[in-house]
């Protein structure tokens, strides 16, 4: 596991470490879990529409993944190979949750399930809400 950087800070009685590791980005999970996630993302019912009104999706490219006797996993593929850019991922992200497949953005951030994303709130000075990511690699 590499470590950018630790950071410990004291607030009062309190005190965190916080590794921040490395994270691959977005798109790059993205490409490595392709084969995965062809099996996970269900492109039909609004995900393609989503990805249009986004912009990330062209009506074009909609209309080429869509086109054809295609099998699901082959459709999701096709979305995947559009994706060129942190900026389409993020959108991306966002229409698979609003297409109820959080599960599979849940997959993406976590690398796939090889990293652990824990985020802790704690009350800080009774005002100030502090919250802290651990990455950690398994």
């Amino acid at each position: 596991m590499s470590l950018l950087d630790i950071a410990m800070r004291s607030y009062t009685e309190l005190l965190f470490v916080v590794f921040l590791d490395e994270a691959p980005s977005t798109l790059d999970s993205i490409m490595r879990l392709k084969s995965q996630l062809s099996d996970l993302i269900e492109p039909d019912f609004g995900l393609l529409d989503h990805l249009l009104s986004l912009d990330v999706l062209t009506r074009k490219q909609r209309s080429k993944v869509r086109a054809g006797e295609k099998a699901t996993y082959e459709r999701t593929e096709a979305v995947l190979d559009l994706l060129t850019s942190e900026v389409q991922c993020g959108k991306f992200l966002v229409a698979l949750k609003q297409t109820g497949q959080q599960h599979v953005v849940n997959f993406i951030t976590q690398n796939g399930g090889q990293n652990n994303n824990l985020t802790l709130c704690t009350n800080v000075n009774n005002d100030v809400l502090q919250t802290l990511t651990w990455y950690c690699s398994q």
